[in-house]
């Protein structure tokens, strides 16, 4: 007779994939555009991370593990998406370099340069930032409370403040040095 209702709660605890699309998939979303901040691009991240909970829901055993499982599955697949788009526009640059060797140059490069430059900068400047700091910011960033914070991460809720401050500060002093700013 306990097994009965150990076997009900284990059912009523585990998540369905349905419901985990229909709760989560705007924060999965919005995680995945806060980084790669393309809306084509960051569909398909969150494509990409719902296939993995599709394939990974039976070593999910509570639904409040979901959000946070997804949010960080999310961050990972859009920073390498990020990663792997730097890589092929860097050899679409030396491309289009080679191509406009005549000398004449599209109107516009100049300020594309400097807007790729500063993206550029900044990122540098976000990845000398130590963990968990540096995950801390970029989902407060993405409008995270700090309970939804702490289980991303796995961190005490008491923390995260602290970790965000920090994080803030070490990069405007890392983004000043690189930006020459100071």
């Amino acid at each position: 007779m306990n097994s009965v209702p150990e076997t009900v709660q284990a059912a009523q605890a585990a998540p369905s994939f349905d419901e985990a699309f229909t709760l989560h998939h705007r924060a999965v979303f919005r995680a995945a555009y806060a980084l790669v901040r393309d809306a084509g691009l960051a569909e398909d991240v969150t494509q990409e991370v719902f296939l993995k909970l599709y394939q990974h829901i039976g070593s999910l055993r509570n639904e409040e593990h979901v959000r946070p499982w997804l949010l960080r599955v999310a961050s990972n697949t859009a920073l390498n998406t990020i990663r792997s788009r730097g890589r092929a526009g860097a050899r679409e640059e030396e491309f289009a370099v080679a191509a406009t060797v005549g000398g004449s140059e599209p109107v516009g490069i100049e300020a594309d340069y400097e807007r790729r430059t500063e993206i550029e900068e900044a990122r540098r400047a976000l990845a000398s930032i130590k963990e968990p700091m540096r995950s801390c910011l970029l989902l407060k960033q993405q409008g995270l409370s700090y309970r939804e914070i702490a289980q991303t991460l796995n961190l005490n809720e008491a923390n995260v403040g602290s970790l965000i401050a920090r994080g803030r500060k070490e990069f405007t002093r890392v983004y000043g040095k690189i930006g020459g700013r100071r």
